[in-house]
Parts: C-alpha cells; structure tokens; sequence
C-alpha cells in the first residue's frame, strides 16, 4: 500500500471515529418514551431490555427545570432545555434495546414535576427526530455528574486532536 492509500486511509477511519462520538438527533422514539406509561411503552411486553449503562439518577436536570417551568411550560425553552440535556446521551437513549430513555423521562419527569407527555407532545422537529449539534460529545457511563464540565474538555480537546491529525497527515504526504 502506498503512502498516500495509507494516509487515506488513517483520515477515513479517524473521521469514522469522531463521527461515531457525536450526537445527530434524539429519536421521536426516544421522546415517545416521555409519554408512554411509566415511561416503558407497550410495544416491550414480550422484549426484555437491557439496563442502562448510564446512571441517569446522578445527572444534574438543572438545565431542565430551571428552564422549562409550568403552567406554561413554554415549547421554546422546553424543548432547548431538553436537548441541552439530552443530547450528550443519543447513544444510550436512542437505543431502543435498553432501558435508558424510559429511565432518563422518568427523572426529569420526577424532579421537574412534569405533565405526562410534555415534551412527546410539545417537542417535534425532524423525521428523525430532534436535531443535536453534530459537535456535541457524547457522555459515558460514570460522567453523568460532571456532564458539562466533560463536554467542556471534550469540546477543547477536539480542535487539538484534528490539528495534530493534520500535522500528521501533512508530514506523511509531504
């Protein structure tokens, strides 16, 4: 293989790489969850799922529900807040084979004292569902405390890590 095949191919797998470590959307299914009762849906009745590897009892909801405030419960902010939340969990929340968008729904439900539905309701965008910056990091298991602080790092890292890469890149072609 040549060195410029080579090289192409390092850049394709690390753009697979941090692509696969970004959020896109929170699917209608994931929200859907928000207004199943209690928070599982009845399609599961046969399908066991997996528990979620994320401790969504240790997040900070704060981003919620100092933002999305009833009687109201004004769409705009609601729905911000909501992917400000939730976004850096996409992986675990749109996986439909574990427990973790029924779980995340059932504590912001709990600490915001939120009407069943809410944000099933209130909350549409897209076909796939709602939109998340392609730049948001996703959290894992065990940053759920310091979620904001993670995606501060994560955020700085990031354009170190692609000019390093490019630095690279550039000494190999040249």
């Amino acid at each position: 293989m040549s060195l410029h095949a080579r090289a192409a191919l390092f850049a394709a797998v690390l753009a697979a790489i941090l692509s696969a470590s970004t959020a896109g959307f929170i699917s209608n299914e994931a929200v859907g969850a928000s207004a199943a009762n209690g928070g599982g849906g009845g399609r599961s009745l046969l399908q066991a799922k997996k528990d979620c590897p994320v401790s969504f009892e240790e997040a900070n909801y704060t981003v919620i529900t100092s933002r999305c405030k009833g009687p109201l419960y004004p769409p705009a902010l609601c729905c911000q807040a909501l992917k400000d939340f939730a976004c850096p969990f996409t992986t675990y929340i749109n996986d439909a084979q574990t427990t973790c968008a029924a779980s995340m729904f059932s504590y912001i439900n709990l600490y915001g004292k939120y009407p069943p539905g809410l944000f099933a309701n209130t909350c549409k965008e897209g076909a796939n569902g709602l939109e998340c910056p392609e730049d948001t990091p996703q959290i894992k298991p065990g940053e759920e405390k310091s979620a904001s602080s993670a995606a501060a790092t994560v955020a700085g890292v990031a354009p170190m890590v692609a000019a390093t890469v490019s630095a690279f890149l550039m000494l190999i072609i040249s």
